[in-house]
């Protein structure tokens, strides 16, 4: 089901359902590089090909485990996994995450989510945690699993003029 389908009357009843799957993506050897610019992590099993290709156990650079993870809220965007008429979704946590299989440079990734709990939390507010399994294209395990919390905030109803 996707977000256009999706609405906050109709999100408790999505528990225990899968949200969606989204496209594939690919992790290149570009994206890793700027992950580490970005944070600092410059390790050789992720930025020194040669070095990695030659001594890494996987035979060639991975991505970071945190790039992994990063990825959820694009490949969510892609689900469409929020209801219509959000105004606001923040990050507000993770309650479990486990990094099960090292992504390689040129792989492709892509998420599937399935809605665990959705609470409301106070007027227009609500609380939503979704299980996300990173899978790599090709792979029998996933990349990575992840629940992840989300507080979305409804865009205040419309006044008719």
């Amino acid at each position: 089901m996707s977000g256009s389908q999706l609405t906050f009357e109709s999100m408790p009843g999505m528990v225990g359902k899968e949200l969606g799957v989204s496209k594939w993506m690919t992790v290149d050897q570009t994206m890793i590089n700027e992950f580490a610019e970005t944070t600092q992590d410059k390790q050789w099993i992720h930025v020194d090909v040669e070095k990695a290709k030659k001594y890494s156990p996987f035979g060639a650079p991975i991505a970071h485990g945190y790039l992994t993870l990063s990825l959820i809220a694009p490949l969510s965007y892609d689900i469409g996994a929020v209801p219509a008429g959000v105004a606001a979704a923040f990050n507000y946590g993770l309650d479990k995450v486990r990094f099960l299989t090292p992504v390689k440079a040129g792989a492709k990734i892509r998420m599937r989510s399935t809605l665990v709990s959705f609470e409301p939390k106070g007027p227009g507010q609500f609380l939503m945690k979704s299980n996300n399994t990173i899978e790599i294209e090709g792979e029998e395990k996933p990349a990575l699993i992840a629940e992840t919390l989300a507080m979305l905030v409804a865009a205040p109803p419309r006044k008719e003029a």
